[in-house]
Protein backbone atom coordinates (compact mmCIF):
# COMPACT_ATOMS: atom_id res chain seq x y z
CA UNK A 1 0.00 0.00 0.00
CA UNK A 2 0.93 4.01 -0.77
CA UNK A 3 2.82 4.87 2.22
CA UNK A 4 1.36 8.86 1.58
CA UNK A 5 -1.24 10.84 2.86
CA UNK A 6 -2.76 14.92 2.52
CA UNK A 7 -3.58 16.30 5.73
CA UNK A 8 -4.24 19.14 7.70
CA UNK A 9 -2.45 20.78 10.58
CA UNK A 10 -4.33 21.03 13.20
CA UNK A 11 -2.42 22.17 16.53
CA UNK A 12 0.25 20.44 19.78
CA UNK A 13 -1.02 18.57 21.94
CA UNK A 14 0.56 16.01 24.54
CA UNK A 15 0.20 12.56 25.04
CA UNK A 16 1.60 9.95 27.97
CA UNK A 17 4.24 7.16 27.00
CA UNK A 18 4.35 3.62 28.37
CA UNK A 19 6.46 5.17 31.16
CA UNK A 20 4.21 7.90 32.06
CA UNK A 21 6.66 10.69 30.68
CA UNK A 22 5.04 13.67 29.06
CA UNK A 23 5.66 13.67 25.18
CA UNK A 24 4.54 16.92 23.34
CA UNK A 25 3.04 16.15 19.42
CA UNK A 26 1.63 18.10 15.94
CA UNK A 27 -1.71 16.68 15.70
CA UNK A 28 -2.51 15.84 11.95
CA UNK A 29 -5.91 15.53 10.25
CA UNK A 30 -4.62 13.05 8.10
CA UNK A 31 -7.00 11.74 5.51
CA UNK A 32 -9.29 10.06 4.15
CA UNK A 33 -7.39 10.24 0.71
CA UNK A 34 -8.75 9.09 -2.68
CA UNK A 35 -6.49 7.90 -5.30
CA UNK A 36 -7.59 10.06 -8.33
CA UNK A 37 -5.35 9.33 -10.84
CA UNK A 38 -2.19 6.62 -11.05
CA UNK A 39 0.18 7.40 -13.59
CA UNK A 40 2.87 5.36 -15.39
CA UNK A 41 6.17 5.73 -17.37
CA UNK A 42 3.92 4.03 -20.39
CA UNK A 43 1.83 7.30 -20.87
CA UNK A 44 3.04 9.98 -18.48
CA UNK A 45 6.61 9.22 -18.62
CA UNK A 46 6.96 9.15 -14.98
CA UNK A 47 5.23 6.68 -11.98
CA UNK A 48 2.95 8.38 -9.09
CA UNK A 49 -0.10 8.64 -7.34
CA UNK A 50 -2.18 11.34 -7.43
CA UNK A 51 -4.41 11.43 -3.83
CA UNK A 52 -7.15 13.81 -2.94
CA UNK A 53 -8.22 15.19 0.11
CA UNK A 54 -11.02 17.54 1.40
CA UNK A 55 -14.24 17.10 0.60
CA UNK A 56 -16.60 20.09 -0.43
CA UNK A 57 -19.51 21.20 -2.20
CA UNK A 58 -19.09 21.10 -6.00
CA UNK A 59 -19.45 24.97 -6.39
CA UNK A 60 -15.95 25.63 -5.42
CA UNK A 61 -14.35 23.21 -7.84
CA UNK A 62 -13.61 24.11 -11.92
CA UNK A 63 -15.65 22.06 -14.30
CA UNK A 64 -12.00 20.26 -15.55
CA UNK A 65 -11.52 19.08 -11.59
CA UNK A 66 -15.34 17.79 -11.87
CA UNK A 67 -14.71 15.87 -14.20
CA UNK A 68 -11.54 14.43 -13.52
CA UNK A 69 -13.06 13.26 -10.02
CA UNK A 70 -16.26 11.85 -11.79
CA UNK A 71 -14.22 9.74 -13.64
CA UNK A 72 -13.79 7.38 -10.86
CA UNK A 73 -17.19 8.14 -8.95
CA UNK A 74 -14.81 10.18 -6.52
CA UNK A 75 -16.45 12.70 -4.43
CA UNK A 76 -15.51 16.35 -5.26
CA UNK A 77 -12.43 16.90 -3.54
CA UNK A 78 -10.35 20.15 -2.85
CA UNK A 79 -6.97 19.07 -3.00
CA UNK A 80 -4.92 17.11 -4.93
CA UNK A 81 -1.42 15.93 -4.49
CA UNK A 82 1.01 14.09 -6.34
CA UNK A 83 3.28 11.04 -4.56
CA UNK A 84 6.05 9.21 -6.87
CA UNK A 85 6.80 5.77 -6.36
CA UNK A 86 8.29 3.62 -8.45
CA UNK A 87 5.37 0.50 -7.36
CA UNK A 88 2.12 2.34 -7.34
CA UNK A 89 0.16 -0.79 -5.67
CA UNK A 90 -2.91 0.92 -5.69
CA UNK A 91 -6.22 1.33 -8.05
CA UNK A 92 -7.69 4.26 -8.81
CA UNK A 93 -10.69 4.97 -6.69
CA UNK A 94 -9.07 3.11 -3.26
CA UNK A 95 -9.51 4.90 -0.23
CA UNK A 96 -6.54 5.55 1.64
CA UNK A 97 -7.14 6.02 5.86
CA UNK A 98 -4.02 6.62 8.86
CA UNK A 99 -3.63 2.97 8.87
CA UNK A 100 -1.04 3.10 6.44
CA UNK A 101 1.25 4.67 8.90
CA UNK A 102 2.83 2.67 12.05
CA UNK A 103 3.76 3.51 15.58
CA UNK A 104 7.54 4.89 16.20
CA UNK A 105 7.65 5.00 12.42
CA UNK A 106 9.60 8.22 10.73
CA UNK A 107 8.18 9.65 8.09
CA UNK A 108 8.82 13.17 6.21
CA UNK A 109 6.39 16.23 5.93
CA UNK A 110 6.24 18.49 3.09
CA UNK A 111 4.31 21.71 4.05
CA UNK A 112 4.32 25.43 2.98
CA UNK A 113 5.90 27.93 6.08
CA UNK A 114 4.12 30.81 7.63
CA UNK A 115 4.42 33.59 5.97
CA UNK A 116 5.98 36.62 7.67
CA UNK A 117 5.80 39.21 5.17
CA UNK A 118 8.22 41.66 4.05
CA UNK A 119 11.60 41.79 6.54
CA UNK A 120 15.08 42.76 6.92
CA UNK A 121 18.64 40.64 6.58
CA UNK A 122 18.50 40.19 10.15
CA UNK A 123 15.53 38.86 11.03
CA UNK A 124 15.37 36.91 7.51
CA UNK A 125 18.65 35.64 7.57
CA UNK A 126 20.44 35.84 10.77
CA UNK A 127 22.50 38.62 10.08
CA UNK A 128 24.67 39.50 13.36
CA UNK A 129 24.30 43.34 12.73
CA UNK A 130 26.75 46.08 13.76
CA UNK A 131 28.48 46.98 16.73
CA UNK A 132 26.51 50.29 19.31
CA UNK A 133 29.42 52.19 19.50
CA UNK A 134 30.99 55.30 17.89
CA UNK A 135 27.83 57.21 17.49
CA UNK A 136 26.16 54.83 14.96
CA UNK A 137 22.80 55.60 15.36
CA UNK A 138 21.23 53.68 12.05
CA UNK A 139 23.46 51.02 10.92
CA UNK A 140 22.71 48.74 13.98
CA UNK A 141 20.36 46.57 11.90
CA UNK A 142 21.08 47.30 8.46
CA UNK A 143 22.80 44.85 6.10
CA UNK A 144 25.98 47.03 4.93
CA UNK A 145 27.49 47.46 1.65
CA UNK A 146 27.00 44.48 -1.10
CA UNK A 147 28.30 46.11 -4.52
CA UNK A 148 31.57 45.88 -5.51
CA UNK A 149 33.67 49.42 -7.10
CA UNK A 150 35.01 47.31 -9.56
CA UNK A 151 34.25 44.66 -12.23
CA UNK A 152 31.49 43.34 -12.25
CA UNK A 153 30.61 46.76 -10.55
CA UNK A 154 26.79 45.39 -9.41
CA UNK A 155 25.15 43.44 -6.91
CA UNK A 156 25.60 39.49 -7.35
CA UNK A 157 22.34 37.84 -7.95
CA UNK A 158 20.89 35.76 -5.32
CA UNK A 159 22.83 37.84 -2.45
CA UNK A 160 20.86 37.71 0.67
CA UNK A 161 19.58 40.88 1.94
CA UNK A 162 15.43 42.23 2.69
CA UNK A 163 12.91 41.01 1.27
CA UNK A 164 9.76 38.72 1.46
CA UNK A 165 9.95 35.86 4.12
CA UNK A 166 8.16 32.80 4.31
CA UNK A 167 5.43 31.40 2.32
CA UNK A 168 8.29 28.69 0.75
CA UNK A 169 7.89 24.89 0.62
CA UNK A 170 9.73 22.85 4.01
CA UNK A 171 10.18 19.57 4.20
CA UNK A 172 10.94 18.12 7.61
CA UNK A 173 12.34 14.94 7.69
CA UNK A 174 12.42 11.89 10.29
CA UNK A 175 9.38 12.95 12.62
CA UNK A 176 8.27 10.20 14.55
CA UNK A 177 5.09 8.74 14.65
CA UNK A 178 3.70 9.00 17.48
CA UNK A 179 -0.59 8.50 17.50
CA UNK A 180 -2.18 6.81 15.35
CA UNK A 181 -6.05 7.35 15.47
CA UNK A 182 -7.90 5.47 13.04
CA UNK A 183 -12.03 6.37 14.11
CA UNK A 184 -11.22 10.17 14.31
CA UNK A 185 -8.55 10.17 11.59
CA UNK A 186 -5.97 11.58 13.23
CA UNK A 187 -1.90 11.17 13.14
CA UNK A 188 0.29 12.54 16.01
CA UNK A 189 3.99 13.60 14.88
CA UNK A 190 6.83 14.37 16.80
CA UNK A 191 8.82 17.00 15.45
CA UNK A 192 7.96 20.56 14.08
CA UNK A 193 5.43 20.49 10.78
CA UNK A 194 5.85 23.12 9.14
CA UNK A 195 3.05 26.14 7.69
CA UNK A 196 0.37 27.82 10.78
CA UNK A 197 -2.76 25.35 11.81
CA UNK A 198 -5.20 24.89 9.43
CA UNK A 199 -2.41 24.41 6.74
CA UNK A 200 -2.14 21.26 3.96
CA UNK A 201 0.66 19.06 4.34
CA UNK A 202 2.14 16.10 2.63
CA UNK A 203 2.80 12.96 4.93
CA UNK A 204 4.97 10.42 2.96
CA UNK A 205 7.80 7.31 4.51
CA UNK A 206 10.65 8.89 5.54
CA UNK A 207 13.36 8.85 2.83
CA UNK A 208 16.14 8.53 5.59
CA UNK A 209 14.61 5.31 7.82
Amino acid sequence: MLKGLIGKKIGMTQIFDENGVIVPITLIEAGPCFVTQVRNPATDGYSAVQLGFGEVSRERLTGGTIGHLKRNELPPLRYLREFRTKNPDVNEGDKITVEVFELGENVDVIGTSKGKGFAGAMKRHGFKGAQITHGQSDRQRAPGSRGSGTDPGRVWRGARGPGHMGTDRVTSQNLKVALVDVERNLLGLRGAVPGPKGGVIMIKAGRKQ
